[in-house]
């Protein structure tokens, strides 16, 4: 079976680092933000595609339909985490797992216990006015009596600190997410379809023993894995966590 050849690996392994995108999240009840957006276009019966209304030009020109579409679709506040963010937890509890990189934007590996998180693309529980740079919370844009969220000191829109489309990577986050995976002996790639660039382009730097995918869908990196998995990554975890007493 591949769960207990996967077993094998990880207890075998001392330098984990896990790799994941929106499918990570999906089991917790949150879609990926394509599925959102088609949602949320049909329902407001807006033209704009889900890359446009999730762009930095977007942003600048349509506040209000941009907040209206993030508040009403890619918030999920009340989300928990599922099977595979606390096993990832309890992996790096245990020392072998050295850091989660990951593409989602909802804070669920650290609301499992995760420490050392890098979010490419930001969270959404991070929020800071774009005059004077002040940090919010979350409940700030959700409770907000403004469809565009501001700042009670000066005014000035808060905004989310996610990565849009049109905006670079955190240098910091992208260097030390190059460092994990290039000292990785263990890669465990999970949830992610493997095109959104240049996060996608960050598995190349792995050069250890093992790459492991786990991905409900077929992707342009399967041919290259040494394990393809293709059932729900939490139960896959919770099997994990049974088989290896975690």
């Amino acid at each position: 079976m591949k769960v207990n050849t996967l077993a094998e690996w990880i207890q075998q392994s001392q330098n984990i680092v896990f790799f994941g995108g929106a499918g990570t999240s999906t089991e917790s009840g949150i879609p990926d933000f394509r599925s959102a957006a088609g949602l949320y276009q049909s329902e407001e019966k807006l033209p704009y595609s889900p890359e446009v209304m999730l762009s930095r030009s977007f942003f600048v020109k349509h506040p209000e339909v941009f907040f209206d579409f993030y508040r009403s679709k890619m918030l999920h506040p009340d989300a928990k985490p599922n099977g595979c963010h606390h096993f990832l937890a309890s992996l790096e509890k245990q020392g072998r797992l050295k850091a989660v990189v990951t593409q989602n934007i909802d804070g669920l590996h650290q609301a499992a216990g995760s420490r050392n998180v890098l979010e490419l693309h930001g969270s959404v529980h991070r929020n800071y006015c774009m005059e004077c740079g002040r940090f919010y919370g979350l409940n700030e844009v959700m409770n907000s009596s403004e469809v565009v969220p501001k700042c009670p000191v000066d005014g000035g829109i808060i905004k989310p600190d996610v990565v849009l489309y049109e905006e670079e990577l955190n240098q910091d986050t992208l260097i030390q997410s190059i460092q994990a995976i290039s000292q990785a002996d263990l890669l465990l790639i999970g949830g992610t379809s493997l095109t959104v660039h240049p996060a996608a382009g960050l598995i190349t730097y792995f050069h250890g023993k093992h790459t492991v995918l786990l991905n409900t869908d077929p992707t342009s990196y399967d041919h290259k894995a040494d394990l393809l998995i293709t059932e729900p990554i939490g139960k896959v975890m919770e099997k994990l966590a049974h088989q290896l007493g975690l």
